[in-house]
């Protein structure tokens, strides 16, 4: 160790000023200090600080484009199927209440920071979802709704905030809920992007470490617990019915056996020649 500890050191003893002083903004002078000009691999508070840092970082880096492949694959099938919009409005007004309290509580951005990228998605898949249901009169009391929404959580005051993220909390879970039965009813999970189910079930996971290494508050933790079982129910959804036919393709076999018996039927039925009478 003191062998790595002496050719590490006189590199990150000579960092550039920039990269030093985004160093200690994240982990604080002490851990700073600790981690990288002393290289402590002891110091165990800051190893879990540092961790708790990265995941976050990471988090936030791939909430930019978690629901990237689900907003394409709706545009590109031109179809809603399988997606709950109830599910969507759900989350995006827990995700609004949430941002809103993180911000006014000034908690580290690393540990909220994906609620206000995964909210734009969300928003835009929420209004893809009313344009192929042919609803085009929704989006704009969905826009003219979340204004309204913001406005009010900007003045809200401290008490009042609390109350909405304890209901932010319930909303989360719940919001998962509808897409769970939609996928179940339609024994198929139609146009749901993997890619965002299991990017929501282990970013759920690491934010129950972060948010118990950052972040002292049991409403935030006990949603991200929540939240995570329901994206591992959702996770096995997803297996189970990976290679099942979609509803319409499900409706289509149906009704081509029925079409073909009702042909064979009228086609067994031969004009008769036997005389009457």
């Amino acid at each position: 160790m003191d062998s790595l500890r002496s050719a590490l050191q006189p590199i990150t003893h000579n960092l550039p000023t920039p990269i030093q002083d985004l160093g200690i903004s994240l982990l604080g002078p002490s851990c700073y200090r600790s981690l990288m000009l002393d290289i402590d691999v002891e110091a165990v508070e800051c190893l879990k600080l540092a961790v708790s840092k990265g995941l976050g970082i990471a988090i936030v880096g791939a909430a930019s484009i978690v629901k990237l492949p689900q907003i394409i694959k709706l545009a590109r099938s031109q179809s809603a199927t399988g997606v709950s919009f109830l599910s969507y409005l759900l989350e995006t007004s827990a995700l609004l209440i949430t941002l809103a309290y993180n911000v006014r509580n000034a908690f580290p951005f690393s540990t909220y920071g994906e609620s206000a990228l995964i909210l734009a998605q969300d928003i835009v898949i929420c209004l893809l979802v009313l344009n192929y249901q042919r609803r085009p009169g929704g989006a704009a009391v969905l826009v003219a709704g979340l204004a309204v929404g913001a406005s009010g959580l900007l003045v809200a005051d401290a008490d009042t905030l609390g109350y909405l993220q304890a209901g932010a909390g319930v909303l989360g879970v719940a919001s998962k809920l509808p897409q769970i039965v939609a996928i179940w009813q339609q024994g198929s999970t139609g146009q749901l992007s993997a890619f965002a189910v299991f990017n929501y079930l282990l970013g759920s996971l690491s934010r129950i470490f972060t948010t118990l290494q950052e972040v002292d508050d049991k409403l935030i933790l006990y949603g991200f617990v929540a939240g995570f079982i329901l994206n591992a129910v959702l996770a096995l959804q997803m297996v189970y019915y990976w290679n099942a036919p979609s509803g319409k393709a499900m409706s289509k076999r149906k009704e081509a056996p029925s079409a073909t018996t009702t042909a064979t039927s009228m086609s067994g039925k031969s004009p008769t020649t036997r005389r009457r009478g």
